[in-house]
């Protein structure tokens, strides 16, 4: 066989020179295009598993660039919902709550104001918690003495009420009560002198000063004990006859001044009412005793079973007030 009778590769071989087509053949190309068909099926259905791999990859981010290795890619956030109703709700919203927060901190500062009051309040009555003994019963008793003697003008009020109403002898009780008031109200005003059980208190000031407020803070508790009848005694020899408006204020040369009358010390009060209860008075914790104690003074008390106020003062004349007719 020379080299022109071998078939070419490269030639295509005419159908001619194919075998026939036979029942076996038939069979193997529908084997062939069943074969073919099964290929495309499966091409079919590897393109759509790729393009849903694709989608679920591109859905949870996983389709798009990857991002530089060290960094996390985060989403964008979703479109927020910037109507006006949405802001409308949310500014009602922080309106409620702020309302809601104030009305809270207004309730908290008046709990904690009360609680400051009450705690203060128990601080003050410390004070009658840590006295004596001793002390509790001195005050216990000018307690009682006061509602003693208040008692006392309340009945004898009642009584002269009653007088009056009387009738016919209610004339004559008017009279007599009337003397008697001008007597009190002479004695109150300090143009008549008095007599009765009482007091003698000396305050020296020693080695201290005695301020005029500490002789002020004396009248003030034997007023508020039942003292009616009071004068006070200067070592220089002058006298005042202390009434409702009395003043004191300290002097600048020493001593102090009442209405007008200058006073040295040691000073000697004189006072009209009764001598325990004026004297519980004076030494309660606290009181006139222990200022003046703690300024250096000393305070002496003598009960006696008769006091007599002789200094009088000027009745004042009325300038602008009269009686109601």
């Amino acid at each position: 066989m020379t080299d022109a009778d071998k078939p070419n590769p490269e030639k295509p071989v005419p159908d001619d020179d194919l075998p026939a087509a036979g029942p076996d053949s038939g069979q193997s190309e529908a084997g062939q295009r069943e074969a073919s068909d099964d290929g495309a099926g499966s091409a079919l259905s590897s393109e759509a598993a790729t393009a849903e791999s694709s989608g679920t990859a591109e859905s949870s981010g996983l389709g798009r660039d990857a991002p530089p290795e060290g960094r996390a890619e985060v989403d964008p956030p979703a479109d927020r919902d910037e109507s006006p109703e949405r802001v409308n709700t949310v500014r009602a919203s922080w309106r409620k709550l702020s309302s809601a927060s104030a009305l809270i901190w207004v309730l908290l500062a008046l709990f904690g104001f009360t609680l400051v009051v009450q705690l203060r309040s128990n601080d003050t009555d410390q004070g009658l918690a840590t006295a004596r003994q001793e002390d509790l019963v001195r005050i216990l008793s000018d307690l009682e003495a006061r509602d003693t003697r208040l008692s006392g003008e309340i009945n004898t009020l009642e009584q002269s009420q009653r007088q009056l109403t009387s009738g016919v002898a209610g004339r004559q009780a008017a009279l007599a009560e009337a003397d008697k008031r001008a007597d009190e109200l002479g004695l109150l005003a300090g143009t008549l002198p008095g007599r009765g059980p009482g007091l003698r208190i000396i305050i020296d000031p020693k080695t201290g000063t005695v301020k005029a407020s500490a002789v002020l803070n004396a009248v003030q508790e034997l007023r508020g004990a039942g003292g009616e009848v009071m004068e006070l005694d200067g070592a220089n020899g002058n006298k005042v006859r202390i009434v409702a408006s009395t003043y004191f204020v300290d002097a600048s040369g020493g001593g102090i001044i009442a209405d007008g009358v200058q006073l040295t010390a040691p000073y000697t009060l004189w006072v009209i009412g009764a001598p325990q209860t004026m004297q519980t008075a004076l030494q309660i914790p606290g009181g006139v005793v222990a200022s003046v104690e703690s300024a250096g003074g000393s305070v002496a008390m003598d009960q006696r079973s008769l006091v007599e106020v002789a200094t009088l003062r000027k009745a004042t004349d009325l300038q602008y007030a009269r009686p109601v007719s």
